[in-house]
């Protein structure tokens, strides 16, 4: 097929070249939808002249932002595009949110919430109504659905269930709570943003004079809050690209609206469709079993793919003892493979439904002696004992830092309530200062015993502080745990062997500060120390991918990626699909996580499934997934019909063959 002086093909083309009006890329998996998007960013900077502080391009990641800005930085080779925005969502809601706030009464210095720091938010709140704290992750999941539907506490009907019943009724509270706290949390970054560009026609009509083309990746994830965002900003001016796949769709359990294309059809008109068929990843069969997988769920757009890459391998299926068996099969044929080709581990990967599915392939791993990385899990930093302490240290570093005070006054456990940090909250408002300065305030309307709790622990942080600024930092940091009796805090929340294995990684953690600190060039005092944390965080999410490591990936991790070689095993009913879709939405959902798996590989394929597994202690004996039956019988290649694994070589074994013909 002719390319353009571009290098796109004609599909390509066309959509980088359409300016005005609203426009949906249907972009199948590599078909290179990142480049269409970039390259549109160049031509409109370069060729219609477009100012580049009226251009935004929204993606879901800052991976994808990062790498975004980087090829358009490439391909400008120096031209300047000071004020163009490539961000997430939540960042564009961040900027807006940074100039218009004020309107609804939060100060300019506001906080932001993670995830984690509104979990601790809820957890309180639970407590103080009585309810059971275990529910609190169900019931801020619940209230992030709600705001991504746009949904106010106000607007609420009938609970449905137990569960809704007591997000309910903490729902107003914890936005109270947020206000109190001149703080928002990560799903207000959208909402809020939308409340405002619709109640404030000054700031409506400011923000859709800046942002005069919008420019969307992965448009199917999109959620409620986020497609209204959109709506508003394209009042004036419909000059949208939106780029997407429905057949990718399988974020809907965390709020992604897949019915947001068909709605974009409805609301805008003059909609143009562009399809991206053309493939540049995978070979013919793989495309082909993909195309065949996905045409059992319904479409509004129909879309076929195809590549010029060739036929490529059979794609190979096997049937496996169970889910050590499984494992060493995946970890002979990538040791053999590699041995044959002289290849990399950083060429494979092997995929699955759920996290506890790596806990076998993992030993084996290990066993092998190949390297390998966990995607889909949860990161050393994300863990909740060493975000405890990072609170702690941002605090003792900061003390107007809101969001760390917030963590660390109740954990451990200080008695120290919701309805006190609202009043603290409010007076930190009327002082303009942080909630830390305020808790000195010679007025603050708390009864004596609560104002004593808060006092003595913002004293003790500035004894710490002191301690620090005198040159006590290590030692500081390393009586902090035992100093607030995070210990006893630990056994008091669950068992001894999380709580030891909690303390563990805490240990780790100093450990690992203390040795930054040893090194020629390492930071000297909290602050850089505390930076350079920031920096190792963002290389341990971000840029693992450099090295030689092999991939171990959930499905919905693996989106985006793409791997020479691919395992994907597990493919059995009650895993893909999954036990707990019943309806035919949640099937069809479960059969575009297998089509993502699917089209992840570029040459070679490998699907596996167990006779027998164990889950949660218990054995059985699933089916192959029906998903396996809708792939056309000549693309496959059967092995492992055996009734046990004593023909498969255990990786010990396959490791020391390999190596002794390394020695020949």
């Amino acid at each position: 097929m002719p390319l353009s002086s571009q290098g796109l093909n004609p599909a390509q083309d066309a959509a980088v070249r359409h300016i005005h009006g609203p426009l949906l890329v249907l972009a199948g998996a590599g078909s290179g939808k990142t480049r269409v998007i970039t390259q549109k960013i160049v031509h409109l900077l370069t060729q219609t002249q477009v100012e580049a502080r009226h251009i935004a391009a929204v993606t879901f990641t800052n991976k994808a932002a990062r790498e975004m800005k980087s090829r358009v930085a490439a391909a400008l080779a120096g031209r300047t595009s000071r004020g163009l925005m490539i961000s997430t969502f939540h960042h564009l809601g961040l900027e807006i949110l940074r100039r218009e706030l004020p309107r609804v009464g939060y100060s300019e210095r506001f906080s932001v919430l993670d995830p984690g720091d509104s979990l601790v938010m809820v957890r309180g709140l639970l407590r103080e109504s009585g309810a059971a704290t275990d529910w609190a992750e169900a019931v801020r999941n619940r209230i992030s659905r709600w705001k991504n539907d746009g949904i106010l506490a106000a607007e609420l009907g009938t609970a449905s269930d137990q569960l809704e019943q007591l997000a309910q009724a903490i729902y107003p509270a914890y936005e109270a709570s947020l206000r109190a706290c001149n703080a928002v949390d990560l799903d207000d970054l959208i909402v809020l943003s939308v409340r405002i560009l619709e109640d404030e026609e000054g700031a409506r009509a400011y923000w859709q004079d800046r942002l005069r083309y919008l420019l969307v990746d992965e448009y199917q994830d999109s959620n409620g809050a986020q497609y209204r965002l959109l709506r508003i900003l394209l009042q004036q001016r419909q000059n949208l690209t939106a780029v997407g796949d429905d057949d990718q769709s399988i974020y809907s359990w965390r709020g992604a609206a897949a019915d947001n294309l068909h709605r974009l059809a409805q609301d805008f008109p003059q909609l143009r469709v562009i399809k991206l068929e053309q493939n540049y990843r995978s070979t013919g069969r793989i495309l082909r079993a993909a195309n065949a997988v996905i045409a059992h769920n319904p479409h509004l757009f129909e879309k076929n793919l195809w590549s010029e890459l060739g036929e490529g391998q059979l794609i190979q299926v096997w049937s496996c003892a169970d889910e050590n068996a499984e494992a060493q099969q995946v970890v002979n044929t990538i040791l053999r493979d590699r041995f044959q080709r002289d290849g990399s581990f950083g060429e494979y990967a092997i995929l699955y439904r759920s996290n506890y599915q790596s806990r076998p392939l993992e030993a084996a791993l290990r066993a092998a002696r190949i390297p390998y990385q966990v995607s889909g899990g949860i990161s050393f930093f994300d863990r909740a004992e060493i975000r405890d302490l990072l609170a702690y240290f941002r605090l003792l570093q900061n003390t107007d830092d809101d969001t760390a005070l917030l963590r660390a006054i109740n954990t451990p456990r200080r008695g120290v309530g919701a309805q006190t940090l609202e009043r603290l909250g409010e007076m930190a408002r009327k002082r303009g200062e942080s909630l830390f300065a305020t808790i000195f305030a010679e007025d603050l309307p708390l009864p004596e015993k609560t104002l004593g709790t808060l006092r003595d622990f913002a004293e003790w942080i500035v004894q710490r502080k002191d301690a620090i600024q005198r040159g006590d930092l290590l030692s500081t940091l390393r009586s902090i745990p035992e100093e607030i009796g995070y210990w006893e805090y630990l056994l008091a929340e669950g068992e001894e062997r999380d709580a030891r294995r909690r303390l563990e990684n805490i240990q780790e953690l100093l450990a690992w500060m203390e040795r930054l600190m040893d090194q020629e060039d390492g930071p000297q005092d909290l602050g850089a120390l505390l930076q350079r944390l920031m920096l190792f965080q963002m290389l341990e999410r971000n840029d693992d991918e450099d090295q030689d490591l092999l991939r171990l990936s959930t499905l919905h991790a693996a989106k985006g990626l793409e791997f020479p070689h691919v395992f994907l095993v597990g493919v059995e009913e009650e895993l893909l699909p999954h036990r707990n879709s019943e309806s035919p939405e949640q099937i069809a959902e479960e059969r575009r996580l297998f089509y993502v798996g699917l089209t992840r590989a570029r040459y070679q394929l490998h699907l596996s499934f167990c006779r027998q597994r164990k889950r949660y202690g218990e054995t059985l004996r699933p089916e192959p997934s029906r998903f396996l039956a809708d792939i056309p019988p000549d693309l496959l290649d059967w092995h492992g019909q055996q009734s046990d694994a004593s023909q498969e070589l255990a990786p010990e074994e396959g490791f020391a063959r390999l190596r002794a013909l390394l020695q020949k």
